[in-house]
């Protein structure tokens, strides 16, 4: 005779009680029960046997699990013991798939991938790059495995960049997702890079170059630099004045400490954690450069940083200086970035070799024992460029016509 399926009615569990007993167990039939014990509390229990042993599996808590969906677990468990699969068993297995996805989700790789850089990266890289993840990636796709991802799903999310605008902000992502995926691959987190197969997905970006004046433009925006102190901020005039001569990034030197610098050498090391491609960069000063530090020292005061800000734990930001351009009215025309085109193109009109120009502007390589040795390649021939640099500089803002002068290759 078969045994009574679905006795039980939604109103029998509600109004179920323990009777007394410290736990009373109500049978749906099929191994299914809701055991009521004494302070109300009720739960489906499943019980079932495997070679012969006697097994219960918890499935749910009552009301949160209907009797129709506590059937229904019932009933799927029914189906893998049909197949000689026992449900607890599967129940830990499927626990252990959960955590391993879960230790292999996009997000958990992308993270682990990202530390095994930082240490190549100049700390702003390093933000800029985690930045991009956590508010674009992550929100989206930073839960699923990685090895589930399709690339209509990766390209589904650099297509809501787009739409924002962002066309930089699209292919500079799907770059770095493919960097994760690849790296998935090497670390058995996945098999194959879905970022490779949206090659031309995106609509093509067109780089905008930093605005910089051209080489006949130099010699009134050095006059114009040189006015800015008496209508603006003295700091911020030399350190305009300080970046035409250098030509190092903005960063680079806004970010400068006074220990940085031997002027007796006349030179600036800027170390390797604030140079971008993580390698240390040597400055040969010229001695303009070294007058306008013996001023700055004057303005600074016995403060660590070359370029205090307003809080004096703290350099001036990226902004003072290209706002300082816009009051001069070289806004679009100008940036602070600009001055490294301007360094780079008249050089090269000049007849300077274009390994010393690259070394001096630190467009190094990125292999990190190369850069180490080469961080005072060509030194003597970068300190007579930069001297004459100065001296050029000097010139045309005095008046001389700005010309290539070549037969000066250092």
């Amino acid at each position: 005779m078969a045994a009574k399926l679905n006795t039980l009615t939604a109103k029998e569990c509600d109004n179920a009680t323990s009777a007394g007993a410290s736990i009373r167990k109500l049978h749906d039939g099929a191994g299914l029960y809701l055991w009521v014990y004494e302070d109300g509390r009720k739960y489906w229990r499943l019980r079932y046997w495997v070679g012969g042993k006697e097994k219960s599996i918890s499935l749910g808590v009552y009301p949160k699990i209907g009797l129709k969906e506590a059937r229904q677990r019932r009933d799927d468990n029914r189906r893998l013991m049909d197949g000689d699969i026992d449900p607890a068993v599967e129940r830990k297995a499927a626990k252990r798939r959960e955590r391993l996805a879960a230790g292999n989700s996009f997000e958990a790789v992308a993270r682990e991938w990202y530390a095994k850089q930082l240490h190549t990266w100049a700390p702003k890289h390093a933000d800029d790059v985690l930045r991009r993840f956590e508010r674009n990636a992550f929100p989206i796709i930073g839960a699923r495995p990685i090895a589930e991802i399709e690339a209509p799903e990766l390209l589904e999310m650099a297509r809501k960049i787009e739409k924002r605008g962002a066309h930089d902000l699209a292919h500079r992502l799907l770059q770095a997702c493919g960097q994760v995926f690849r790296y998935g691959i090497a670390t058995g987190a996945c098999k194959r890079d879905v970022a490779a197969d949206l090659r031309g997905a995106l609509a093509p970006h067109v780089k905008k170059h930093q605005a910089a004046v051209r080489p006949e433009e130099v010699p009134e925006l050095l006059r114009a630099i040189d006015t800015y102190g008496a209508t603006g901020d003295k700091q911020t005039m030399l350190a305009l004045q300080l970046l035409a001569l250098t030509f190092v990034r903005t960063n680079e030197l806004i970010g400068a400490e006074w220990s940085e610098f031997d002027q007796e050498a006349a030179l600036w090391v800027i170390p390797a954690a604030r140079m971008k491609m993580k390698s240390e960069h040597i400055v040969p000063l010229s001695t303009q450069a070294l007058a306008i530090l013996g001023e700055l020292q004057i303005l600074a005061g016995r403060n660590r940083f070359v370029f205090p800000g307003r809080n004096r734990d703290k350099p001036i930001s990226n902004n003072t200086m290209l706002f300082a351009l816009y009051r001069l009215g070289y806004k679009g025309k100008m940036t602070g970035h600009g001055f490294r085109a301007v360094a780079s193109t008249m050089l090269n009109e000049q007849g300077y070799r274009p390994d010393v120009i690259e070394r001096q502007l630190a467009h190094c390589e990125r292999d990190e024992v190369r850069g180490a040795y080469n961080r005072a390649e060509y030194l003597p021939q970068r300190f007579v460029m930069m001297q004459a640099w100065a001296d050029y500089l000097d010139k045309i803002k005095a008046g001389a016509q700005v010309i290539p002068l070549h037969g000066h290759a250092a």
